[in-house]
């Protein structure tokens, strides 16, 4: 009945080890793998929020050259003093 309870008890203390060793490494490489590579991509949210802002700064871009040109006629030497 010794040797009985001694397999047991290996085989109950074995397989949690087993689980432990291999599936929970196995399972948070491949679950942070895919995070990972769902991840890379922009959301239609991001993509919009960015094609807002990169039409705003061409936008910002040529008031700042109006602006430039603007002061080059009014003040030629504005360049110089900032």
């Amino acid at each position: 009945m010794s040797v009985d309870a001694d397999i047991d008890f290996g085989m109950l203390l074995a397989l949690p080890i087993i689980f432990l060793v291999v599936v929970v490494p196995l399972w948070l490489i491949l679950h942070y793998w895919y995070k990972a590579r769902a991840s890379k991509a922009l959301s239609k949210a991001d993509e919009e929020t960015l094609s807002e802002l990169w039409q705003l700064s061409e936008k910002l871009e040529r008031r700042v050259e109006s602006l430039e040109t603007i002061l080059d006629r009014e003040a030629p030497d504005w360049r110089r003093k900032s």
